[in-house]
């Protein structure tokens, strides 16, 4: 079997004006970009000598020293690529060219109503915007999302995600200090993606969880998603396993009529250094006898997921697809989902009635 999973490059690659200079920009965005051949023109960040560190280290030919002078420099065809805090959002979104092509990076900002902001101007600016929900085209999600929509594992009624894992939240100072850690910044990947597979669910349950000794807002999470009597969809992450790789596991399982697949994300385990990925299918034959086959995929979630998001915002831009994937139009449901599951964790459950 020939299975599809590689992202789809535009015809034509646009130049790229990246605003900030973190992490993520190094450790994905900017790999991403090379690997795939895309032109970045130029980088700005608030601390300029960041930006021109990465700018010698990745030969970008500029440099800037704000927003507003990268749009006034930029080519009238750039794609904006905002890698900044959420709180910083709107501020540059009005700052761009009306029309402009702009990915923002997940999440789609801290609260629900600055979601709801965030999506009004870029509709009142005309903004072809989508928000870096990178984790619905990994390589091995778009293999999984191949198989499925070629009806290899027939309708899927099961799909789970779990994350038990030791996770070094000191390397994003910035974001382990957030009061909504855990669900806003890691497990809205899988709130997306779930989406993005199963569709709107109706509700959520949620509970979200802080570690005795530590000073996070939150380190783990249960969500299961409301799909009625037949669709089940659950997502549990734990990053406090800290007991050694052993037992620590890092998947996705989706379980259809006909056949199941299973992705194992190694980028979580042993962060950020990972260890190889894993994709496995399972089809059952008319006999009913089934067997696991492992199938090679080229790439991984960083960086490859990241040439996803890009290619497909050029090639929305240039009308070389119909459909903008993770436009704002539809991550605003993923944020209303995010909003719903803290109401839930707060809420609690349905209280026991003892008898004693």
């Amino acid at each position: 079997m020939n299975i599809e999973y590689k992202a789809k490059l535009p015809q034509t690659r646009l130049p790229i004006v990246i605003i900030g200079a973190g992490g993520i920009v190094k450790d994905a965005h900017l790999p991403a970009y090379k690997k795939a051949g895309f032109e970045v023109y130029g980088i700005v960040n608030r601390t300029r000598a960041k930006a021109e560190t990465l700018a010698a280290e990745f030969t970008i030919p500029h440099v800037f020293d704000s927003v507003a002078d990268a749009v006034a420099q930029a080519p009238a065809d750039a794609v904006y690529d905002i890698t900044i805090m959420p709180s910083q959002f709107i501020e540059t979104l009005e700052a761009l060219p009306d029309g402009a092509a702009v990915l923002i990076q997940k999440p789609m900002g801290d609260y629900y109503p600055e979601s709801k902001a965030i999506l009004e101007v870029c509709q009142r600016k005309g903004l072809v915007a989508a928000i870096n929900c990178q984790l619905r085209q990994a390589p091995f999600v778009n293999a999984a999302r191949w198989l499925i929509e070629q009806g290899y594992i027939g309708d899927v009624y099961d799909m789970e995600v779990r994350v038990t894992v030791q996770t070094p939240w000191e390397l994003f100072p910035h974001v382990m200090i957030h009061p909504r850690l855990e669900i806003l910044y890691h497990s809205v990947h899988y709130i997306d993606l779930i989406r993005s597979f199963l569709g709107n669910p109706a509700s959520i349950y949620a509970k979200t969880l802080k570690h005795p000794a530590k000073t996070l807002s939150s380190s783990r999470t249960t969500l299961l998603f409301d799909y009625g009597d037949t669709v089940h969809a659950v997502v549990n992450t734990n990053h406090d396993h800290d007991f050694g790789a052993r037992h620590q596991e890092s998947y996705i399982k989706w379980e259809g009529t006909k056949g199941a697949i299973k992705a194992k994300m190694g980028l979580l385990m042993n962060y950020p250094d990972g260890v190889p990925d894993a994709f496995e299918y399972c089809l059952k034959s008319d006999d009913g006898a089934s067997d696991w086959m492992k199938y090679p995929i080229d790439g991984s979630w960083f960086p490859d997921a990241f040439i996803g998001s890009m290619a497909s915002l050029m090639c929305f831009k240039l009308g070389e697809i119909d459909v903008l994937p993770a436009a704002v139009e539809d991550v605003i449901d993923t944020m209303a989902i995010v909003e719903a599951a803290y109401q839930s964790s707060t809420g609690g459950g349905q209280s026991i009635k003892y008898n004693v």
